[in-house]
């Protein structure tokens, strides 16, 4: 037994750790649960699967029956349902007792999931002489089932003629034990007993603890519970050592128990039939509902059919009525061995016993039970009065008007609901019934017509009480002729011929006028309801309407109808028919042909210089006999005739074509030469249709305003430089777009060449290392050209040393001789440039010289002034041979020393100052700087004095102003994007001051005694 135990207990282990290391996906969906049946019958265990991955199969007694559906080896067994669904149900046909013992259903482990068990399930068979199992001994072994969680149950048979152990730890193959034991000695159970029900009259709702024992018995006994057949519990604990099996009960009783047997059975494997004992138990209970049936309206006079009743209760209850005075009791038996009470009344109804309370109460005098049920009586009757607020009868109305009648009516139960009739005619459009304290009231609002005239209208009343009461009233309406009608004595109609029409009119209230109206004309037909009228008639009668008027002089208004003239008359042209047609050249003409004829099938030919045209890719007609030219050229100008005609004639129409145009012919002058101060004549020729006054305007392209000329003719005297450029003559004669063309002026002047001071001086070192480039630049027409002479000789480019290179842009000229490894003994001298052509010369003199400090700048002025800031602008001086920058020095009156402003980007020329104060006069002077040095300030070292204007200081605002209250600067402090302000104080006034510092790159030197020679000055 040690031995099984240790090897027992390691195969549980192992097969628990396989179980777990899977994860537990797979679960039941059904689990089977105890059946009972009857021997013979068909018994099915349910067991649904979700997600199996497993292999299923079940479990008889803990024998596994094996995984086919069909069960092989078990005829009357096998899984049923769809697999698909996860549905492997047992089913045991023709159940027999050995049916009869417990059946579980168990799912293997996969890779994806552990294997599951579901609870043991029950079957019980039972036949007419009770349950009987039956165990065989096969060579005096019994087989006996141990269980552990997560894993298949293990089945060992015990031969106690043989010891050996074989243990198998797969999860679907039990295991066995085989060991030497004596066989059992089974004896039969006592008679169970039921303790805990000391009375056999039990109250509803209470729950009743039962406790069934049966002692004795080998094996101890098994227990279950019925009630009226019914299983109720299977469920037995066992005491082996009081010998005793035990199964409580819990059992909330209801009204249904009453009467109900409890029956406790035991039994083991020895008897032949279970023991039992029964205990039959009486509920009372009191009705659950009282039910008053019958309804509770009626109409007055009418009786009440009513019935109250209870439900079955123990012991019965009376029931009496309150309304009136009549009482009427009546008892019956009920369900569940109770008894039911019920009242049937009978009562004629009043109007005054409206909105009272029937009460149906039942009540037990012994158990002091009482219920009610009430409800409200509802007697319907009919409405008292009803009434209609309408116009009077005698005051007429008008067609066409709108009146509002009102319905009224008072009493009744319930209200009365209204409606409006017009003779026998339900009117559904009346408004929506209101309703007031009193009664009830419904509007009418109706649009008068001719039928309304002494027409009746009724309005009724009518409620649950089935009683109509109505109210009637009639109106007097005056219209106009409720119909109109028009006849022709002939039907076909012709121009030139008389026609006669007959108008009859209808009936009116009261009589009307008749009137004839063509058009404009008006004829009177006099005071009846028939008129005449006699046309004489023409194609502008076609399609034309004759109306004829019946009007009412009382009601203001009248009636009329319309008969449509159809005249037949040959083509005819219409006033409108244009006689000219103007087109544009190469666009696509419309010649349009404005016809009229009835009938309308009419047939027209085009006629242009005697000749008919002939449809082809150039010439088409237009459904309205219009003609189209496509490309029209100024060929296609002149008149065209078009004859159309129809059945009853012919008629013919003559239309010019306009053909307009636009061109221009350039003169052979171009471009035209003018010497500068002569005068220029340009020549602009067009040819056009039409030819228009002032359809020529000049523009010059370089920007210069238009200039008219109805002659085609410019002329501009007094020719200068600024004159030269493109010429557009424009002609428009009214057709888009309008016709150009361009002529150019070009401006003949001796040459005027460019001598600033950058062109005055040319700097480079004269240690034969270097090239200097001597540049002179022309403006002048026609070509220019250049002769150079070094200290008055004509320069020689033959040597290799000099060389000339020449560029034309337009007007300018340039000419640059480079000096190669100039020296400073052959090269610095004055080089003389001489521009020349037909018209003229200009000279200028160069001079090499060597790279020193740049030259002042000149003509130094002020752009603007604000109240914070000064723009400058100045003329640069010659660069020194080098890339030259620029400074700004200022100061005002209370500044302790000059501030500096290096000009940002170098090169710009003008530049504004910014961080200035309001009303401020400062002196501003600006110099040039290179890699060498220095020049003297603008002007010989003038002065440009400037005050700032007036600025409000917002609160806000320091007081302090950086640049008039504080000498603390950091170093390289950005006053704007452009420049970098600097402070010089003399080093010595305060103990803090800081030094110049700039972006320039000058030693801290050299700025240092700058600062002091401007402090000294």
């Amino acid at each position: 037994l040690i031995v099984f135990l240790y090897r027992a207990f390691s195969c549980v282990t192992e097969l628990i750790r396989r179980g777990v290391s899977t994860r537990a996906q797979q679960a039941f969906r059904t689990e089977p649960k105890n059946l009972t049946v009857r021997m013979g019958a068909t018994a099915v265990l349910r067991c649904e699967v979700l997600r199996a991955s497993g292999i299923v199969q079940w479990a008889k007694d803990g024998f596994l029956l094996g995984p086919e559906r069909s069960l092989p080896g078990f005829p009357r067994y096998s899984m049923i349902g769809n697999p698909e669904r996860g549905q492997y149900h047992l089913q045991i046909e023709d159940a027999q007792l050995e049916d009869d013992t417990q059946y579980e259903c168990q799912v293997t482990s996969s890779e994806s999931s552990s294997g599951i068990i579901s609870r043991l399930a029950w079957l019980n068979v039972r036949s007419k002489g009770g349950n009987k199992k039956v165990v065989e001994s096969n060579n005096n072994h019994v087989f006996f089932f141990l269980f552990f969680p997560r894993v298949t149950k293990f089945t060992t048979p015990l031969f106690f003629s043989h010891l050996f152990l074989f243990i198998s730890c797969s999860s679907s193959v039990p295991f066995l034990l085989v060991t030497p034991h004596p066989p059992f000695l089974t004896v039969a159970p006592q008679p169970p007993v039921i303790l805990g029900l000391e009375r056999n009259k039990v109250k509803a709702e209470r729950t009743l603890v039962l406790e069934c024992v049966s002692y004795g018995g080998n094996p101890l006994a098994t227990l279950h519970w019925t009630k009226n057949g019914e299983v109720l519990s299977m469920t037995w604990e066992e005491d082996v050592v009081a010998q005793k099996s035990s199964s409580i009960l819990k059992l909330k009783i209801t009204p249904a128990d009453n009467q109900a047997e409890l029956c406790c059975e035991s039994s083991n494997l020895v008897s032949r039939s279970p023991l039992s004992v029964s205990r039959k138990i009486t509920v009372l209970f009191e009705p659950a509902e009282l039910t008053l049936s019958g309804s509770l309206t009626a109409i007055e006079g009418q009786e009440l059919n009513l019935s109250c009743y209870t439900t079955s209760s123990n012991p019965p209850v009376d029931i009496r009525w309150w309304l009136g005075y009549k009482e009427l009791n009546n008892t019956s038996v009920g369900d569940n061995g109770g008894m039911t009470t019920m009242s049937n009344m009978t009562h004629r109804v009043s109007r005054e016993e409206h909105g009272l309370k029937l009460t149906c109460e039942a009540f037990n005098k012994g158990t002091h039970f009482s219920k009610t049920q009430s409800d409200e009586l509802s007697v319907y009757y009919p409405p008292q009065k009803v009434w209609i607020n309408a116009p009077p009868q005698d005051v007429p109305l008008r067609s066409g008007s709108t009146i509002h009648m009102v319905c009224f009516a008072t009493g009744g139960n319930p209200k009365a609901t209204l409606a409006w009739f017009k003779v026998r005619m339900h009117l559904t459009g009346a408004l929506q019934q209101t309703s007031f304290d009193m009664g009830v009231a419904r509007e009418l609002v109706v649009v008068l017509t001719a039928s309304d005239n002494m027409a009746s209208y009724r309005c009724d009343a009518t409620n649950k009480a089935k009683k109509t009461i109505s109210a009637y009233t009639k109106l007097r309406v005056h219209f106009t002729p409720v119909s109109m009608k028009i006849t022709a004595q002939q039907e076909v109609l012709r121009q030139g011929e008389a026609l006669i029409l007959e108008c009859q009119a209808g009936s009116s209230s009261p009589m009307a006028n008749i009137s004839w109206i063509l058009g404009p004309l008006r004829f009177f037909g006099g005071i009846s309801v028939h008129s005449s009228l006699s046309l004489n008639l023409t194609s502008q009668h076609h399609n034309q309407k004759v109306i004829c008027q019946a009007y009412s002089h009382v009601l203001a208004e009248g009636t009329n109808t319309y008969y449509k003239l159809n005249v037949l008359y040959p083509p005819e042209f219409s006033p409108d028919q244009p006689t000219e047609v103007q087109v544009l050249e190469d666009d696509m003409a419309v010649v349009p042909l404005l016809v009229s004829a009835n009938p309308e099938e009419v047939s027209c030919i085009w006629l242009h210089r005697r000749e008919k045209l002939v449809k082809d890719y150039r010439y088409h007609w237009l459904d309205d006999h219009s003609l189209e030219i496509r490309n029209v050229s100024r060929n296609d100008a002149g008149v065209y005739a078009v004859k159309c005609e129809n059945d009853e004639g012919a008629n013919e129409i003559s239309i010019t074509l306009d053909v307009q145009y636009t061109s221009i012919g350039r003169t052979d002058k171009e471009p035209v030469f003018v010497n500068l101060g002569e005068t220029a004549d340009l020549i602009c020729v067009a040819d056009a249709n039409p030819i228009i006054a002032g359809m020529f305007s000049w523009k010059w392209l370089m920007g210069e305003e238009t200039q008219e000329d109805e002659s085609g003719l410019l002329t501009i005297y007094n020719v200068t430089r600024a004159h030269a450029g493109s010429y557009e003559c424009l002609a428009n004669n009214g057709i888009e777009p309008p016709a150009s063309a361009h002529i150019r002026l070009v401006v003949q002047f001796k040459p005027e060449l460019r001598k600033g001071p950058q062109w005055r001086k040319v700097a480079s070192r004269g240690d034969g290392t270097s090239t200097a480039e001597i540049v002179c630049q022309a403006e002048g027409v026609p070509r220019v050209d250049f002769f150079w002479e070094k200290s008055g000789v004509l320069m020689d480019f033959e040597n290799p040393r000099y060389e000339e290179m020449i560029v034309r842009e337009g007007s300018f000229h340039t000419s640059t001789v480079r000096v190669v490894n100039v020296s400073a003994v052959l090269d610095y001298a004055v080089f003389s440039c001489t521009a020349r052509n037909s018209l003229g010369e200009d000279k200028l003199d160069i001079q090499l010289i060597s790279t020193n400090h740049p030259d002042p700048p000149s003509s130094f002025r002020q752009v603007s002034v604000g109240h914070d800031s000064v723009t400058l602008e100045w003329i640069p001086g010659f660069n020194g041979g080098l890339q030259q920058r620029f400074r700004i020095r200022y100061c005002w009156d209370q500044s302790v020393s000059f501030l500096y402003v290096d000009v940002f980007p170098p090169s710009e020329t003008t530049f504004t100052v910014t961080g200035l104060q309001p009303v401020t006069t400062y002196n501003f002077s600006v110099n040039a700087l290179n890699a060498i040095g220095e020049s003297e300030y603008a002007d010989n070292n003038a002065v440009l004095t400037i005050t700032t204007k007036g600025h409000v200081i917002p609160p806000c605002r320091s007081s302090q102003s950086t640049v008039g209250n504080s000498n603390k600067y950091e170093s390289r402090e950005r006053i704007n994007a452009a420049a970098q302000r600097t402070l010089l104080v003399d080093s010595g006034s305060e103990a803090d001051s800081n030094v110049y510092e700039s972006y320039a790159e000058v030693g801290t030197g050299e700025r240092r005694q700058r600062a002091e020679s401007e402090k000294g000055n």
